[in-house]
């Protein structure tokens, strides 16, 4: 999450976590700082003393080794922001470069591949040899939106599309790529899952987060955020994507439950996945129509298996109950009578208070346990294991 235009006078410029969320890592006026999530702990920081030039915009882990992608930014950049720099803790120096025309907005690692976001460009290299191997034209971009599945096996990319409020979803391995639809207004946010079979959008309008298969662009679920409009700073899946969270500037971390079989838990039709689609599409996707189109690209050919993490619809938890949110009232009033959002499912757990702008990532050590990072310096730690407010484990201060 880029802090750069948040406060011009602010230390802390960024802040994202890693690909697996056991760190996360701070770009500074003066450096960058990497921290250890579980237990809570700075890893090791890096200050820039040479010269009054020392911001870093941007700061991307590779999991939890010596390499990572930094970006220059704020109001003294040590590094052009038009350039990757790829630096190398151990010999505490950059490796290697990639230059652009236009300012960078964000970057993405794997093990085998670099990604850089520009405006209306992205670049996708091999990382061995930082030689270019894709280039994909998107609509305006300036947020940086991008998601890059970390599974080795399966390599997705998710980026904007063409058109105002579509996601174009790149599957090298199976030489193709998946246009969605996905809202009628701008992008504000979306996350692929750990291995990328599906993935989460929210638009401008942040009152819904819809849940998308990769693979053919169909629709899953429909999460409702809330009735008032929202600006969405953060999506994210749990490993076995059987949760999803999400942030806001009202304040509140919303956890939803994935584990439902059916698309919608009040619906009668659990057996006929392509009419339980129609159905979902017709009467709870009414902010937009929805389309998906398959086209092909050139990659490597290797296969892809997509893993429905969805669970036995007949064991339903207290969890699943709160994820449904009043859709109940579905099947005791009239049709006339329900509003339409009651179609979309509501979050079953909350995390509130949350001051400024926010991430927020699954533990990857405590199943029911949520990690939030705060653009005013505090790090949170939540249980959800009950539905409803989430107690805080843990708040520490992680900048003054």
């Amino acid at each position: 999450m880029n802090l750069a235009t948040t406060d011009s006078s602010n230390e802390l410029l960024f802040v994202g976590f890693n690909q697996d969320n056991g760190c996360f890592a701070c770009g500074l006026s003066n450096g960058f700082v990497i921290y250890n999530v579980d237990p809570f702990r700075e890893t090791f920081r890096r200050i820039f003393t040479n010269g009054s030039n020392g911001g870093i915009g941007i700061v991307e882990m590779l999991f939890r080794c010596n390499l990572l992608a930094i970006v220059g930014g704020g109001r003294n950049p040590r590094f052009p922001t038009n350039k990757v720099m790829i630096w190398d803790d151990h010999q505490n120096k950059c490796i290697g470069e990639l230059k652009f025309r236009t300012e960078v907005h964000a970057v993405r690692l794997r093990r085998d591949r670099v990604v850089v976001v520009l405006e209306s460009k992205v670049f996708v290299y091999n990382f061995k040899d930082l030689k270019l191997i894709d280039q994909i034209t998107t609509v305006s971009n300036s947020k940086g939106l991008v998601s890059l599945c970390p599974e080795p096996k399966n390599n997705v990319l998710a980026v904007p599309g063409l058109a105002r409020g579509s996601i174009r979803i790149e599957l090298y391995d199976m030489k193709k790529a998946t246009l969605i639809k996905a809202h009628d207004a701008d992008l504000a946010q979306f996350a692929l899952n750990s291995d990328g079979s599906r993935i989460a959008s929210a638009s401008e309008k942040g009152t819904l987060i819809r849940l998308w298969n990769c693979h053919n662009g169909e629709p899953l679920k429909e999460l409702r955020r809330g009735m008032d409009r929202a600006e969405i700073y953060c999506i994210c899946f749990n490993q076995t994507s059987t949760f999803l969270a999400c942030s806001s500037d009202k304040g509140t971390v919303h956890i939803y439950s994935l584990s439902a079989n059916t698309i919608n838990p009040t619906s009668n039709n659990t057996t006929n996945p392509t009419a339980t689609s129609a159905k979902f599409r017709s009467e709870s996707f009414h902010e937009t129509s929805t389309a998906s189109i398959t086209t092909t690209n050139t990659a490597n050919n290797a296969t892809t298996s997509e893993h429905d993490s969805l669970s036995n619809p007949t064991s339903t938890t207290n969890k699943q109950m709160g994820g449904m949110g009043i859709t109940f009232l579905k099947g005791i009033l009239p049709v006339s009578m329900v509003p339409r959002y009651f179609d979309s499912e509501w979050s079953f757990a909350q995390v509130r208070g949350i001051e400024g702008k926010s991430i927020c990532a699954f533990s990857s050590r405590d199943a029911t346990s949520i990690v939030v990072v705060c653009a005013d310096g505090n790090f949170i730690v939540s249980s959800f294991e009950v539905p409803g407010d989430c107690p805080r484990i843990t708040t520490k201060r992680f900048m003054n």
